[in-house]
């Protein structure tokens, strides 16, 4: 746990360092799911990142829909040997193979699907399960949704097809930081309760706080244990927006907004660098 631990704050200093280099980006949903990416892809995930497999046979798979917290995918992706960290220093710059909102045809090492337009992933994520299961491939299919996207009524056509068709290799987490762009997601459109509504079309329903790295992992390996039983899975993932830099945390400003010089030595001096992983 220590170590996810430092991974995490490496990929936070790395959210703001990317957001502040180029003035632009969702520095708040990425800093609230970091302890979520690094569970998953250095602890819970079999997955192969050199070389990078766009069919993804044998291996798990994952499949990011809120795609504008790119900076926290691109950092995991990143420290994990997708592609040198390095080029997380282009991160929305010309030419960059780093865009703001995930891009295949740039052919960035770890992006299976572009993931700008909010409502899709689920679609995606279920049919890479189906096909898993059509070539007798025993792994799993991850996917993260923001709560707001939820808004979204793609979302709910695919809420119902999985269960009916019983997608029960799907692990399905929506992170539940209660705030969107425009404001909280309460004021902007009320999801209710989340539970009994994915209960009542077919789901298993687990809950998790995001951003306790033992409930994390826990979490993560129990929806593991309760595939293959008929009914795909969705954690509600309770986060905070802006986790570990006190100025950003809970703000839905900070959705979309980039930090200035000095805020940026404010929120580096919060996440003291991990000794054996360090900046790009």
């Amino acid at each position: 746990m220590p170590q996810l631990k430092d991974i995490a704050t490496q990929i936070r200093r790395d959210i703001v360092r990317m957001v502040h280099g180029c003035q632009s980006g969702h520095p708040g949903g990425s800093l609230g799911c970091a302890d979520f990416f690094a569970a998953l892809y250095f602890k819970v995930m079999q997955h192969k990142p050199q070389p990078f497999d766009m069919d993804g046979g044998d291996q798990d798979l994952f499949f990011l829909s809120n795609g504008h917290i790119s900076p926290v995918f691109y950092s995991t992706l990143a420290h994990a040997g997708y592609f040198d960290k390095k080029e997380l220093s282009t991160f929305r710059k010309l030419d960059s193979r780093l865009q703001g909102h995930p891009t295949t045809h740039e052919g960035l090492p770890g992006i299976r699907i572009a993931s700008g337009s909010l409502g899709q992933g689920m679609s995606v994520a279920i049919g890479a399960a189906l096909t898993k299961k059509l070539n007798n491939d025993d792994r799993f299919v991850f996917s993260l949704h923001g709560d707001g996207e939820l808004e979204e009524g793609q979302n709910w056509e695919a809420i119902m097809f999985a269960p009916h068709h019983k997608v029960d290799n799907l692990i399905v987490t929506v992170d539940w930081n209660g705030q969107q762009i425009d404001g909280t997601v309460e004021d902007v459109a009320g999801l209710g309760d989340l539970e009994p509504k994915f209960a009542a079309f077919g789901w298993k329903v687990l809950h998790m706080d995001g951003n306790n790295m033992d409930e994390v992992v826990a979490t993560l390996e129990k929806a593991i244990s309760l595939t293959g039983k008929g009914q795909p899975i969705v954690i509600l993932m309770k986060t905070v927006m802006g986790k570990g830099v006190d100025f950003m945390e809970g703000h839905h400003e900070w959705h979309g907004i980039a930090p200035s010089d000095e805020q940026l030595a404010k929120a580096l001096a919060q996440l003291p660098e991990p000794a054996e992983l360090g900046d790009y």
